[in-house]
């Protein structure tokens, strides 16, 4: 990213999360909307998603999932095969303006 101008301050916000342990599952069906981040990985690949990323994307939880392999470098529908590891994990956020 570019350093910020003087002018862009008063439009910056600061967003922190801060992650539990991540935890992993065997089924989408363990997976809530607005509660769960996910991390997928496979091999040496790994891609991360914030809980409130389905959310403000008004996601289900199988384009959740796809979504976070495509972070991870990875084809839609990763998360499907056995050599694939899913983690949920929650987050506490706090928001700066």
């Amino acid at each position: 990213f570019n350093p910020l101008s003087p002018e862009e301050f008063n439009d910056v916000s600061f967003e922190i999360s801060i992650l539990t342990p991540p935890t992993p599952i065997k089924s989408p069906k363990e997976i809530e909307i607005g509660r769960d981040g996910l991390i997928v990985k496979k091999g040496p690949f790994q891609g991360l998603l914030l809980p409130q990323v389905a959310t403000e994307n008004n996601w289900d939880v199988i384009t959740f999932l796809d979504h976070t392999c495509l972070k991870a470098g990875l084809s839609p529908g990763c998360w499907k095969d056995p050599d694939t590891e899913v983690y949920k994990f929650s987050a506490l956020v706090f928001e700066e303006e």
